[in-house]
């Protein structure tokens, strides 16, 4: 029970990490691109911004998974 609690704080504690490096990192961004979806766009967001959040997105989504895996795994060998 404990690991999926430190893993979890872990992932937590990474990807806003990650996220602060991000916000520094794109102060001098010049390139900047609107983001479509459905039917809708936003404000012009730096391209390193969007990648960089898509990255972390991902890294967030995947460490959720991986939880749930684990959880599933425990139920299996009781």
């Amino acid at each position: 029970m404990l690991l999926p609690f430190r893993k979890l704080i872990f992932s937590l504690f990474y990807n806003v990490s990650l996220f602060l490096i991000l916000i520094i990192g794109i102060q001098n961004s010049s390139n900047n691109e609107n983001v479509y979806f459905m039917s809708s766009k936003t404000v012009k967001l730096p391209i390193s911004f969007i990648i960089g959040l898509s990255f972390i997105s991902g890294s967030v989504t995947a460490s959720l998974i991986n939880l749930n895996y684990w959880k599933k795994k425990d139920i299996k060998d009781l």
